[in-house]
């Protein structure tokens, strides 16, 4: 499994590990990813995801997993999340075509 964020394509990093007499040496900026289950309100289930803490933050922020894949860009996204924003998508063009029918 990729050590990648599901939603904002946040990856490993490299730099150097810098000593008091300035010696390089290669390392690995990990990204802090976290298993979840985000709910989203226009599918009414739970997704699982592996997201990095500051994308949960940001999820928060926006007011949930709907309003944040409707911003999001599908370059960032992975196959799975870029899936579930196409069918929120799907689902609120249907809720909203019922609505002015009704």
């Amino acid at each position: 499994m990729a050590r990648r964020c599901e939603l904002t394509g946040k990856a490993v990093m490299s730099g150097n590990n810098v000593s008091h007499a300035k010696n390089r040496t290669r390392r690995k900026f990990l990204p802090n990813l976290c298993n979840v289950s985000l709910s989203s309100d226009t599918l009414g289930t739970q997704i699982r995801l592996r997201v990095s803490a500051a994308a949960l933050r940001t999820v928060e922020h926006r007011g949930g997993l709907d309003a944040f894949l409707a911003k999001a860009k599908d370059t960032e996204l992975s196959r799975d999340a870029l899936k579930i924003k196409k069918l929120i998508a799907k689902k609120q063009a249907t809720a909203a075509v019922a609505a002015d029918a009704a």
